[in-house]
């Protein structure tokens, strides 16, 4: 499918007959693997090396294979009613268990998922991998070159493409949850297997657990979720990796809530000027409030990322495909097809017309 005409269909512009067919969306049936039972006692536990509202990650040793890997511990009874905590870990072992058959080089490895001996907390090895998480790119003056973030964000769109034709959904893409190492040029995804499982459970404190400035319109609502999802996620996060900013932001979380549900993101160009308008376009599209009218697969948004990567830096874009293959460089002329996105109009991604705030819990 040709990069221009795909941008024009999901804009809106061609019949309703050139809509996306139902086998291409991303599936969410569950990968029918189980997890064998491991125990803790496995691991020699070194230093802390990352610490979350729920989480310790320590730098351990797998005893049997004398192997360095990453152990995240996780206080589920401090964040979940006591109802709730025998449903939660279920899920977890469940997505732990999915998430351990994934096989691809741009998504951290998981080894193991497990219970403490106590039975109050749940754990997950994953590998251990050297760099940096790309929070550390998303601040003025220590951003990426623009063609390093399109590439990465091909990858990562790559990555997730595979990870959704898997049946398995993130829930919460984010920089932080992104490693990179400029050194080795390694790029990992993290934490596959940790996000869904607090679907449908309350916390002690009520709060949406999860990162909300990254989260698509549909997952704020409480509604069901697929692999659209994540790249709404990952349309914010190439968003600010290019300017700094977030498309929405608010000191309010009511107020945050409303602008993604209901409030266009601002053109890109309001930010950076230089950035061309096939760029625009394609960060409009990755943040659609409808999720019909989003890219349907990763797939598709790493394609048009790489046609205005080779736009922008011709040489850059061809070690960017798959495989060490550049893209089809010769279908980015066909971003002059589309209407045009004048830098003053806020963006196309109207929200559905409804007068019902977000839900908050």
């Amino acid at each position: 499918m040709g990069t221009g005409g795909f941008l024009k269909r999901l804009l809106g512009r061609a019949s309703a007959e050139s809509a996306p067919a139902e086998s291409e969306l991303p599936t969410t049936q569950p990968v029918p693997h189980v997890i064998e039972p491991a125990s803790l006692q496995d691991y020699r536990l070194g230093e802390e090396i990352g610490r979350g509202a729920m989480a310790v990650v320590y730098k351990a040793t797998h005893l049997p294979s004398r192997r360095q890997v990453a152990v995240k511990r996780l206080a589920l009874q401090r964040e979940f009613a006591a109802e709730d905590l025998a449903d939660v870990k279920q899920r977890f072992m469940r997505e732990a268990s999915a998430a351990r058959h994934l096989q691809h080089p741009d998504i951290l490895q998981v080894l193991e998922a497990g219970q403490t001996p106590d039975g109050h907390d749940t754990w997950i090895a994953m590998e251990y991998v050297l760099g940096r998480d790309l929070s550390h790119h998303t601040r003025p003056g220590q951003l990426l070159p623009v063609g390093e973030a399109l590439k990465l964000g091909a990858r990562l769109a790559r990555a997730l493409h595979y990870a959704h034709s898997q049946g398995v959904v993130h829930r919460d893409i984010k920089p932080a949850n992104v490693m990179l190492d400029r050194v080795g040029n390694a790029l990992k995804i993290m934490d596959f297997g940790i996000a869904r499982m607090a679907d449908g459970s309350r916390t002690r404190t009520g709060l949406v657990l999860g990162t909300p400035s990254y989260m698509s319109p549909e997952q704020l609502a409480g509604l069901p979720v697929d692999g659209r999802s994540d790249l709404y996620s990952l349309g914010v996060m190439l968003y600010q990796l290019l300017t700094g900013r977030l498309p929405h932001q608010s000191d309010s979380m009511a107020q945050l809530m409303y602008q993604i549900a209901n409030q266009p993101a601002p053109d890109v160009r309001h930010l950076r000027a230089e950035l061309p308008e096939s760029l625009a376009l394609v960060l409009a599209l990755a943040l659609e409030k409808r999720p019909e009218l989003r890219y349907q697969s990763g797939e598709q948004l790493a394609q048009d990322l790489e046609a205005v990567l080779a736009q922008l830096d011709p040489a850059l874009a061809a070690s960017s495909g798959p495989a060490g293959n550049p893209p089809n460089v010769g279908e980015s002329a066909a971003f002059a097809d589309t209407l045009r996105l004048r830098p003053q109009d806020p963006g196309q991604n109207e929200p559905p017309s409804s007068d019902e705030p977000p839900r908050t819990t």
